[in-house]
């Protein structure tokens, strides 16, 4: 049998995660693999946020801009899957 090298094996997905770099909850090893998330098992692609324990997702609110310019944010509560594509 062959053992897994270092380079194909993946880290655990976190229980929460953020894209945002400036997030406590930000893990750049995660983002070497590209990760998938079901919301009431329907697959969005467009979140920004999530927290499997807790049950919710954060998505962009439309084109509204906070006074920074960055997306206003918005919560939305479920069943939440996170799993490596």
């Amino acid at each position: 049998m062959t053992e897994a090298s270092p380079a194909t094996t993946k880290p655990p997905i976190p229980d929460r995660l953020a894209i945002d770099p400036r997030s406590p909850h930000h893990n750049a090893a995660v983002f070497e693999h590209e990760i998938g998330i079901r919301l009431n098992d329907k697959e969005r692609f467009d979140v920004e946020e999530y927290c499997v324990s807790e049950g919710w997702v954060m998505v962009a609110a439309a084109k509204t801009r906070d006074r920074k310019g960055r997306p206003l944010m918005m919560k939305i509560k479920g069943k939440v899957e996170a799993f490596y594509r």
